[in-house]
């Protein structure tokens, strides 16, 4: 994890930290970090983007008493994740 004396984060770093960017409980010091590496990088934009508009879907799904998952995106959502679980 990062620690308060690092000056520059790098990709991994950022993928750390993005679920606290995203809620909002990342703290200033490191979402300060955090964007100045997005500012300049625009594969973690990218990345930054899906992964935000993920979470919204979810909790939109969520938020939904009556959505369902069709059953092709829940088998792609999951092999997704036991493939992103894996490369851990």
């Amino acid at each position: 994890m990062l620690d308060g004396a690092s000056r520059e984060i790098g990709c991994s770093e950022c993928v750390e930290l993005l679920a606290d960017y995203i809620d909002g409980t990342l703290p200033r010091d490191q979402t300060e970090l955090l964007e100045w590496h997005l500012d300049g990088c625009q594969p973690c934009v990218a990345f930054v983007n899906t992964y935000r508009g993920t979470v919204d879907a979810a909790r939109r799904l969520r938020e939904s008493s009556d959505a369902k998952l069709p059953a092709e995106l829940r088998q792609k959502l999951l092999a997704f994740l036991k493939r992103s679980d894996a490369a851990r």
